[in-house]
């Protein structure tokens, strides 16, 4: 896939439990890239799941806090006109699905 940009963002990694601060990082990895990403004018972004597999984060969870971020953070932002979930497995793949209607 040809890009102009390449953001890297590592997510908090969950140890026992998900806490408010891992969910707080995680939020903050999709704001932190989105800001980067309306600074430079990019018109789309594609994500991962971040902080998911080796990080332990749920991936429901995860998933819940990337849609929220970023729907919410799109309400005031312009330039961005695409934002891609790229998922790794068919279970991923559902979740966002649901969660995005």
């Amino acid at each position: 896939m040809p890009s102009e940009y390449i953001l890297h963002t590592v997510g908090p990694i969950v140890y026992d439990q998900v806490t408010e601060e891992n969910r707080r990082l995680l939020a903050s990895c999709y704001r932190s890239c989105l800001d980067v990403a309306k600074q430079n004018k990019v018109e789309s972004v594609a994500f991962c799941c971040i902080s998911t597999g080796e990080f332990r984060f749920p991936n429901e969870e995860a998933a819940q806090i990337a849609v929220t971020t970023v729907m919410d953070y799109l309400k005031s932002c312009d330039n961005i006109k695409k934002v891609i979930f790229n998922v790794f497995t068919e279970h991923d793949e559902r979740i966002y699905r649901r969660l995005l209607g």
